[in-house]
């Protein structure tokens, strides 16, 4: 049984939460969604899931509960984490934003709002690595990724600025995968090492 935490503490939560479970049945695999809104549900989970929202109040949020040393914690185990949109930003090395105390899990900076506000939100057929066909990418309020440490995968760009990478088991999107029916996505961050197993 996969253990799958969603920090809950803003953001599209059951949008997560419906996306493992696709793609844990995708492969055979049962889960447990947990929702994280204080300290002592990360120790228990897998894998972890950032959503999106605003990323001041998330990170604010994370100090104040204690999850962000969690966090930390269980990425240096070698746990996976999925972070999306404002999750990339907490996530990242640096959000060029004082108001964000960044997790660092990410070796990357991001430019925050890169994309526009929520009027200029699009979708976009996205090529990614490991994917066959293009990901309909849903941008809302989107960051870019402005720099990339050395050990950082690019795993999709868009108008020539990074949007999803991956920096060992932190996999972070600019977009939203988890408001489209298709979990391929979150079945890369999880379940690429099964599915080239299998």
């Amino acid at each position: 049984m996969l253990r799958a935490g969603v920090v809950a503490v803003q953001g599209d939560v059951t949008e997560h939460a419906a996306a493992i479970r696709r793609a844990a049945e995708a492969h055979g695999e049962d889960v447990e969604v947990v929702e994280i809104r204080q300290a002592g549900s990360v120790p228990d989970c897998d894998v972890l899931l950032l959503p999106g929202g605003e990323s001041t109040a998330i990170s604010r949020l994370l100090a104040r509960e204690g999850i962000d040393a969690e966090i930390r914690e269980h990425v240096a185990d070698g746990k996976t984490v999925l972070a999306t949109c404002a999750g990339l930003i907490v996530a990242s090395r640096d959000a060029n934003d004082d108001r964000v105390d960044t997790l660092d899990l990410l070796d990357v900076s991001v430019d925050r709002n890169a994309f526009g506000r929520q009027v200029d939100s699009f979708e976009a057929p996205l090529d990614v690595v490991g994917l066959d066909e293009p990901f309909p990418a849903v941008f809302i309020r989107a960051p870019a990724i402005d720099e990339v440490g050395d050990g950082v995968d690019v795993l999709a760009e868009w108008d020539g600025r990074p949007v999803a990478v991956r920096d060992g088991p932190v996999v972070g999107t600019a977009f939203h995968p988890e408001l489209t029916n298709d979990s391929r996505i979150h079945d890369l961050a999880f379940f690429e090492e099964t599915a080239v197993e299998a």
